[in-house]
Order: C-alpha cells, then sequence, then structure tokens
C-alpha cells in the first residue's frame, strides 16, 4: 500500500510561482516511478511532468521552460516548481506512483496510487 500527500498548492497571481510537493510512504516498490499530474472538474487528468528511468525530466509541452519537476530519494518527495504561472494552469494537481520498471511515462493509465491532489489558482 501506498500513501501519496500533496502540499503546496495555493491562489497567485499570473507571473507567479508554487512550489509543490509529494511526499510518498509505503511500500517502496511501488514508489519507483512518479509524476504530476493535473485536472479541472470535468476532464480528465493531464499529464504534466516526470522523471525517467535515465533520471531525465519529461514535461507537457504547455509546461516546458516555466515547470521543474525534482526528486528527494532520500525523503521520497517528490516536487514541482512552477514558475510564470498562467491562469491556464489553474486546476488540482495530483502526484501519481508507479512500480515500472520504465518510468517517465505522462498516462494517468500507467499509474497506480494517486494523491488526493492541492489546488493550484492563477487569477489574471
Amino acid at each position: 500500500q501506498v500513501q501519496l500527500e500533496e502540499s503546496g498548492g495555493g491562489s497567485v497571481q499570473a507571473g507567479g510561482s508554487l512550489r509543490l510537493s509529494c511526499a510518498a510512504s509505503g511500500d517502496p516498490g511501488s514508489t519507483r516511478c512518479m509524476a504530476w499530474f493535473r485536472q479541472t472538474p470535468g476532464t480528465a487528468r493531464e499529464g504534466v511532468a516526470a522523471i525517467n528511468s535515465l533520471n531525465t525530466p519529461i514535461y507537457a509541452n504547455n509546461v516546458k521552460g516555466r515547470f521543474t519537476v525534482s526528486r528527494d530519494i532520500a525523503k521520497n518527495t517528490l516536487y514541482l516548481q512552477m514558475n510564470s504561472l498562467k491562469p491556464e494552469d489553474t486546476a488540482s494537481y495530483l502526484c501519481a506512483t508507479e512500480r515500472g520498471p520504465w518510468c517517465g511515462s505522462l498516462s494517468s493509465t500507467h499509474y497506480d496510487y494517486w494523491g488526493q491532489g492541492t489546488q493550484v489558482t492563477v487569477s489574471p
């Protein structure tokens, strides 16, 4: 079993920054691969960022150059630094984990465990 707890969401104006954290606990084998997704009401979960098996960050095109994903292995925590935020970034941000062995997918169907999400609201 895996528990994921996101934090760091909030309300900012366009151009602002936020840093999200996702602390994972439970079965280490199930948290080998971690990623960030986001979702707005009535829409499917959208992959935002992940770290692949070569420890290379993977980003959705619409966040490249603005978001940075990183991971503290010792703390089993995933981070998402979000800069130059836009109103269209407004969403609930969720982290997700899977066993792998290949990490880095931005498809929600690959992931087994999900956090509850942290809300990010960006005003114009």
